[in-house]
C-alpha cells in the first residue's frame, strides 16, 4: 500500500512538472532563454468588432459611401478613421464621415482606383463585395487627424480626402466658429457630398469649388492670403496639393495634414543589420529594400497589408537599436518601442526585433 501510495505520488509530480514545462516551453520558443514579453506583430491594434453592411450607396462618379450597422459602437471625433479588414485579408484605412453621436453605425466613403492608376484591389474589393448584408470587421476608430482648437479654420481637400473634413465642417458650423473650405476635384461629378457641403457654405460663400475640368487646378496660395492670425489650416488629399499649401501658409497659421500615401522615403538610405532575437537569426536591409523584405525572406510567415505605414498589421517591438519612424499610424507612446517593419528603418547599423 506505501508503495502504491508512493508511485501515485511520483506519477503525479512528473505530470505537473510536465504540464508546467510545456507552459514554459509555449511561452518562450526558444526555452530555456528567458521569454520576452507577448510580440504585437499581427495582432489588432484595437479590439476588432464585426459590423454589417447596412448601405451601399454611389455618392459621385466612382465613390461609393457604406454605412456599417452595430450596436453602442466606440465613439469618435471629427477626423478618425477604421480599418476595414476586406474579404481577401487586405486591410485598409477609410476615414469616417457620418455623424459622431449616432453609435449605431459608422459611415465611411471611397473612390475606386483602378490599378493602372496605382490601386491594388482593396478599393475594388469595397465596391464589389460588400454589398449589403455584408460582415466585415473593423478596428478603431482612431483619429491621427483630429480637429484643432482654433479661433478660425481653413480646410482644403482635393476630391476623396473631403472625407475626413466633412465632419470637422459639420463641427464648425454647429458651434459658430469662422471656416472657408477649398474643394477641388477633377469634375463636379467626381466629388462626393458636394451638395450638402455647398448648402453648409451658403449663403456665405465660404466654400471654393474648384472643378479641373472646368477651372483647372485649385490656387492654394490665393486662397491661404486671406488667412487670419491663428487660422488651424486641415488639409487632406493628394500629395502636391499639401505641399502647394505648405509652401504657402501664412507663418501664423498651424499646418494639420491627412495623408494619402506615406511621405516620400528620406534620402541616403543605408543598409543596415537586422537581430530576429526570437529566431535567432540576423537578416541583412538593403539600401534599396525594406525590413518587412528581408524578414519574409526568412519568416514568410511574417504578416503585413497595407505595405504603406497606415494599417498597422505589421508592427513589430524593437528589443535594441534606435527607430527611424516613416509610418503615419503610431502614435509617440508606440513609436518608444515598436516600429513598422513595412516603412520604417534603423537609425544606425544594427536594431533588434522581438520576433
Amino acid at each position: 500500500m506505501p508503495r502504491i501510495r508512493t508511485f501515485a505520488l511520483v506519477a503525479g509530480v512528473a505530470l505537473l512538472t510536465r504540464r508546467a514545462m510545456r507552459r514554459r516551453i509555449d511561452a518562450s520558443p526558444l526555452w530555456p532563454l528567458p521569454a520576452l514579453d507577448e510580440p504585437v506583430s499581427g495582432q489588432p491594434r484595437s479590439r476588432a468588432l464585426r459590423l454589417r453592411v447596412a448601405g451601399h450607396e454611389t455618392v459621385a462618379d466612382g465613390v461609393v459611401r457604406l454605412r456599417l450597422a452595430g450596436e453602442r459602437l466606440p465613439g469618435w471625433q471629427p477626423g478618425a478613421h477604421l480599418d476595414l479588414v476586406l474579404p481577401s485579408g487586405l486591410v485598409r484605412q477609410y476615414s469616417l464621415c457620418g455623424d459622431p453621436a449616432d453609435s449605431s453605425s459608422y459611415t465611411v466613403a471611397t473612390r475606386l482606383i483602378p490599378a493602372d492608376q496605382g490601386g491594388r484591389g482593396g478599393s475594388r474589393e469595397v465596391h464589389e463585395q460588400l454589398g449589403e448584408g455584408v460582415e466585415v470587421e473593423v478596428r478603431g476608430p482612431r483619429n491621427r487627424f483630429p480637429l484643432a482648437d482654433a479661433p478660425s479654420y481653413v480646410f482644403v481637400a482635393g476630391g476623396i480626402g473631403i472625407t475626413p473634413i466633412l465632419p470637422m465642417l459639420r463641427a464648425v458650423e454647429a458651434a459658430g466658429a469662422p471656416w472657408r473650405l477649398l474643394y477641388g476635384g477633377r469634375s463636379r461629378a467626381s466629388m462626393p457630398f458636394l451638395e450638402e457641403i455647398e448648402k453648409l457654405g451658403a449663403p456665405a460663400g465660404r466654400v471654393t469649388v474648384v472643378a479641373q475640368d472646368e477651372d483647372g487646378l485649385p490656387d492654394p496660395a490665393a486662397f491661404l492670403a486671406e488667412c487670419a492670425p491663428g487660422t488651424a489650416v486641415h488639409v487632406c488629399g493628394p500629395e502636391p496639393l499639401m505641399d502647394a499649401v505648405a509652401a504657402a501658409l501664412p507663418a501664423d497659421c498651424t499646418l494639420h495634414l491627412e495623408r494619402f500615401t506615406p511621405r516620400a522615403a528620406t534620402d541616403g538610405n543605408a543598409a543596415f543589420e537586422v537581430e530576429l532575437r526570437r529566431s535567432g537569426r540576423t537578416v541583412t536591409v538593403p539600401a534599396d529594400s525594406t525590413v518587412l523584405a528581408a524578414v519574409r525572406a526568412e519568416l514568410p510567415n511574417t504578416a503585413y497589408s497595407c505595405a504603406q505605414g497606415f494599417c498597422g498589421t505589421c508592427q513589430q517591438r524593437v528589443v535594441e537599436g534606435e527607430i527611424d519612424h516613416r509610418d503615419e499610424l503610431l502614435t509617440d507612446e508606440e513609436r518608444a518601442g515598436s516600429m513598422l517593419i513595412c516603412v520604417s528603418r534603423a537609425r544606425g547599423e544594427r536594431i533588434v526585433l522581438d520576433m
